[in-house]
């Protein structure tokens, strides 16, 4: 009876581990959702870390985000904390500390490979300021036109 007992013990604590494993699947992030829903094609800016706070999103470039033109305007300039690139033509998105169509200024560049940052707090611009809170520009450029990337 012992050996029924501890048998059907040992049974039932491996289907148990079947039911519940010992590493679950990780729940979606935020960024996940947002990246899930979000239009193919679009670059997106949030105003808080982890893709919440929507500030807008762009199929084209904008050399001013603090302008009433474009598809950033406003008070979305130096207010982005998180990205999503969702682009589908292989370019990436570079985004800069300055405005203008010169396109001067430091910049640093988010791949189609890296989907999103969900904070970009500890990141710098070439120029070496930060760029959360300070992206006032953007625009779509092969990656060999990058100087820094996100990711690095």
């Amino acid at each position: 009876m012992r050996k029924i007992l501890a048998t059907a013990a040992t049974l039932g604590l491996a289907g148990l581990g079947v039911l519940v494993p010992v590493t679950g699947a990780q729940a979606a992030t935020p960024c996940d959702n947002a990246y899930s829903s979000a239009s193919s094609g679009y670059f997106y800016a949030y105003a808080n870390d982890n893709c919440s706070g929507y500030l807008g999103s762009a199929s084209g470039v904008d050399s001013n985000w603090g302008n009433d033109q474009g598809s950033f305007q406003g008070s979305d300039t130096n207010n982005a904390e998180s990205i999503l690139h969702k682009g589908t033509s292989g370019l990436a998105v570079q985004v800069f500390n300055g405005t203008g169509d010169d396109w001067a200024g430091g910049h640093t560049c988010i791949k189609k490979t890296e989907f999103y940052m969900s904070s970009l707090n500890g990141f710098s611009f070439t120029s070496g300021y930060d760029v959360d809170n300070e992206i006032s520009s953007h625009r779509w450029v092969a990656e060999g036109s990058c100087g820094k990337f996100l990711d690095s």
